[in-house]
């Protein structure tokens, strides 16, 4: 078993996760420190630095957010990578500086983290590493180039070597913490949202299919009036004409063609008899039925078995969720069965179990313990977005069935039935006795 692919979502890594305007107005901030900083240590307190060489660094930062903003506007998004440069740049202008002024010295030196904690936060895996890393070299220079710390001149100041290697140290853990702990944390946020985006919208696909079919059914009971008037009115014009001329032909036709919209209409009717009706009741046997019948047509067999049975089937509502999260394991079985899927239920006074298994190649061991986590899957991905049958897709078929089966108050365990393979999901209802159907 594996995944299906959900469109409407962007695969991971092509996410445009910040915009513009969160760096441009990031970086008028850096400015505004900045020059604030600079002009107070050299007019305010009276410290010599190279003033102009450190206002031209800043006034170069100014220059670039005013030719960003002007070139590409403010309100959209940038690519991971269009992001990751301007970090980079942030980071080499605050190294620069830095250095005019002191180094690792310089108590402001901590900055150097809060590009590596916006790239952490924000970015890729490896957008993130890689502004990690220049933040590293760039504190291990400052650690040995850079000018005087500005002070007062009618003082010594010494720093011990081992206080800057210490100084050195404390910057390069924080800059592994966040670019390893923290771009992981969101990295996690980041997909599970953005997973349960793609299932409240495969929901809502259920949805209006569900809505589709009712206006059929209501369509169709409309025109049932109408149209059996039609038929009464041509038999009693069909007694009344000559047999074999031209106006009993065409008198037959319309009783004909009446007879075939009445099926066409019927058929319509079914449509809302079926598992549209998202608050109609039914026995689970027949439910899994009902969503194993769109999949029996793909060569494989699908077998139901009942075992251990306490009293008659258990009733669950006909919801969009479970019909989904059942049909979407199921479906999954098909696609990596060799030639049979296994659908076993069980039903005692305190839970219901139904065990869906098929004689394929299994679930990857090393993918066992995760399974149900989004983004996972085992199927390469196809560029082109091919059908969900086809190999590739997104890894979000599991995670949304388990989804929405939990929220009927399911629990999921995924494993192999035995060493070769055969993939198994048993899925668990706890049961109350006094409320046979099950929400």
């Amino acid at each position: 078993m594996s995944d299906v692919t959900v469109s409407g979502l962007p695969a991971p890594g092509v996410w445009r996760p910040l915009r513009m305007q969160t760096l441009v107005g990031l970086r008028w901030l850096a400015v505004a420190g900045q020059a604030i900083s600079v002009l107070f240590v050299y007019g305010g307190l009276g410290f010599p630095l190279p003033l102009w060489a450190c206002l031209a660094l800043i006034a170069l930062s100014a220059a670039i957010n005013i030719a960003l903003a002007l070139r590409l506007g403010v309100n959209g998004r940038l690519s991971a990578r269009s992001a990751a440069l301007q970090l980079a740049f942030d980071l080499c202008q605050l190294g620069g500086l830095l250095a005019l002024t002191g180094g690792l010295h310089n108590p402001f030196a901590i900055l150097l983290l809060a590009p590596v904690s916006v790239s952490a936060t924000s970015l890729p895996r490896k957008e993130a590493f890689a502004i990690a890393i220049l933040a590293a070299l760039v504190a291990s220079a400052l650690s040995v180039w850079h000018l005087p710390l500005p002070w007062d001149p009618a003082e010594t100041i010494n720093f011990n070597r081992i206080y800057v290697i210490g100084i050195w140290v404390s910057i390069i853990c924080g800059v592994v913490f966040i670019a390893a702990y923290t771009n992981r944390v969101a990295h996690d946020s980041r997909q599970i949202a953005d997973a349960l985006a793609a299932t409240e919208l495969a929901l809502s696909h259920k949805e209006q299919l569900s809505a589709l079919d009712g206006l059929a059914a209501a369509a169709a009971h409309e025109l049932g009036t109408p149209l059996s008037t039609i038929a009464l009115a041509a038999k009693e014009m069909r007694a009344e004409v000559e047999n074999g001329s031209p106006m009993a032909d065409d008198v037959e036709l319309i009783i004909e063609q009446a007879a075939r919209c009445r099926a066409i209409l019927a058929r319509l009717r079914n449509l809302g008899a079926d598992p549209a009706d998202p608050f109609a009741e039914a026995p689970l046997t027949d439910i899994l039925a009902e969503v194993s019948r769109p999949h029996e047509a793909r060569g494989k067999a699908i077998l139901f078995y009942t075992g251990e049975a306490s009293g008659p089937a258990p009733i669950f509502h006909r919801s969009v969720g479970l019909l989904y999260g059942l049909g979407n394991l199921i479906e999954n079985a098909t696609d990596f069965a060799r030639g049979t899927v296994r659908v076993d239920s069980t039903w005692t006074q305190t839970r219901i179990t139904v065990v869906i298994s098929d004689d394929g190649p299994g679930f990857a061991p090393e993918l066992i313990a995760r399974l149900g986590e989004p983004y996972l899957t085992s199927r390469p991905r196809d560029p082109a977005g091919a059908d969900a049958h086809q190999p590739g897709g997104l890894g979000l078929g599991i995670f949304i069935a388990k989804t929405l089966l939990e929220r009927t108050g399911a629990r999921l365990t995924f494993d192999n039935a035995s060493s070769v393979g055969h993939a198994r999901v048993r899925i668990t209802w706890p049961r109350d006795g006094e409320r046979e159907t099950i929400h």
